[in-house]
């Protein structure tokens, strides 16, 4: 039997090796007329960018930051474990900018496209760590990728943006519903995603002179300049209707996401009046009320029957964002130029540039203010939460900067919790009924299953980097 089944597999590769040179005669028999083998560059860029939102609107990572908390099904907020399969960011949106090079239509277009992919690289080992980087997106040749060192991605990304910087040509840019093909924004988007992924290797790097200070100064200084107005902040404007904003979908025909109590505790300490748009008193937009404000937030970190006890209780529980702010056509906010500025005042108080810490951070301040149809009284400049008391150049008011920052980045989640592991504030008290054995704050995502079934040897080497192995407990590198 063995034998026989030798000799048919040696017949059928004979017969498959010696008509390779036949399949031209056929023509265009094998071929879809219905399928097109030259996808359209423009509506592979707008695809994306439409899915851009989602990565700022992530609810785990704004539940690890304590943003949020969940009104059902707590699962996310009690830290069970987040053992998420990444392979479909990378056949998804990051092939379809990929495509949009190997098409090479447009010289600016792969640009767009190579600044996309930075940004969704970082998001990406951001919650994992080491990932595929320098082998990914490379078709066959690369079926199973190295998993590169997130300081190898950090150090790739930083200079790929930098360089995109200087690439950009007369040629033209189509579906880019961002930026409408403004260059200018699309520099100073490079410049700000490198600027905020240097000060993320703070804990790595924390000298003036020291690799992370050299490219924060780097992108500051680069002519193209950052974000450093509302007008120029890095947003996706949805349309309504087929495309339709994340914060929009978070209530559609579900509730099961409020904002948490330790968010509006943090703001009512402050008497800080973005709490009026930060909670919503309904997820409804069509009653008398919709548009109405709520400072009632959810419990975090409890099991079902306590947060539906609380909300039962509380009908007018803060929804996250109030109702005129996620409407269909509600934009979401990817990079804000208060979010920048008040990462130059972080900077500026590590003595990495020669900045005024006082000034650029209540500037920063006044831009989150002024992000959301709001204006901040002098009197919250003043209240000693608020108020830098430190001397500038040491680091030492760190605590204040951090958590204005944490502020002015709600909703967006991912900003939080990377500032959180970054810098450790705010201060954040675990769940109080959290499942997992350690009983602490998720650091990272796990690798998913089929990682280790595709992927083995190379997902294995990436564990074996990892202080306490691949758990939620273990520490991405820039957080050690």
């Amino acid at each position: 039997m063995k034998k026989k089944l030798i000799y048919i597999l040696g017949a059928s590769l004979f017969l498959s090796l010696s008509s390779c040179d036949e399949l031209s005669d056929f023509g265009d028999t094998n071929k879809d007329p219905s399928v097109t083998t030259d996808p359209s560059i423009a509506a592979l860029l707008t695809n994306v960018e439409s899915h851009i939102g989602g990565y700022a609107a992530e609810s785990r990572a704004g539940m690890y930051a304590q943003y949020f908390s969940e009104t059902q099904y707590s699962d996310a907020s009690l830290y069970s474990i987040p053992q998420i399969d990444h392979t479909g960011i990378f056949s998804g949106d990051l092939y379809d900018l990929e495509n949009i090079k190997i098409q090479n239509q447009s010289n600016n277009m792969n640009v767009v496209a190579t600044i996309l992919q930075q940004y969704i690289f970082l998001n990406v080992t951001d919650k994992w760590g080491d990932i595929p980087y320098s082998e990914a997106l490379k078709g066959v040749e690369f079926s199973r990728p190295k998993y590169d060192t997130q300081e190898a991605i950090y150090k790739g990304v930083i200079a790929t943006l930098k360089a995109a910087v200087t690439q950009f040509d007369a040629s033209s840019i189509s579906g880019d519903v961002i930026f409408g093909g403004d260059i200018a924004q699309w520099k100073r988007t490079a410049n700000s995603i490198r600027l905020m992924a240097a000060l993320q290797l703070s804990k790595r790097y924390k000298g003036a002179s020291d690799y992370a200070a050299t490219e924060f100064k780097s992108a500051l200084s680069d002519p193209a300049g950052v974000i450093t107005t509302n007008a120029q902040n890095f947003v996706i404007k949805y349309p309504g209707g087929n495309f339709k904003s994340d914060w929009f979908n978070t209530y559609n025909g579900r509730k099961d996401l409020a904002e948490s109590a330790t968010m509006t505790t943090l703001l009512g300490g402050l008497s800080d009046t973005r709490q009026t748009v930060f909670g919503g008193a309904t997820e409804s937009q069509t009653t008398a009320n919709a548009n109405a404000s709520s400072n009632i937030g959810v419990p975090y970190g409890v099991v079902r029957a306590t947060a539906e006890a609380f909300t039962a209780a509380n009908p007018n529980w803060a929804r996250v964002l109030r109702g005129d702010k996620r409407t269909e056509s509600s934009p979401v906010y990817v990079l804000t130029a208060s979010q920048v500025t008040l990462a130059r005042a972080e900077a500026a108080d590590y003595g990495w540039t020669t900045e005024n810490v006082p000034g650029t951070y209540r500037q920063g301040i006044e831009l989150s203010y002024e992000q959301w149809g709001l204006t901040a009284p002098a009197s919250y400049f003043t209240q000693s939460a608020v108020a830098l008391s430190a001397a500038a150049g040491t680091g030492a008011n760190l605590p204040k900067i951090a958590t204005q920052q944490y502020v002015a980045s709600y909703p967006n989640g991912m900003a939080a919790w990377n500032l959180w592991r970054r810098t450790g504030y705010p201060a954040l008290t675990p769940a109080v009924n959290a499942v997992n054995s350690s009983r602490q704050i998720v650091r990272r995502y796990t690798y998913a299953s089929n990682e280790y079934t595709s992927n083995e040897a190379n997902v294995k080497e990436a564990v074996a980097r990892l202080a306490a192995g691949d758990t939620q407990d273990s520490r991405v590198w820039w957080d050690q």
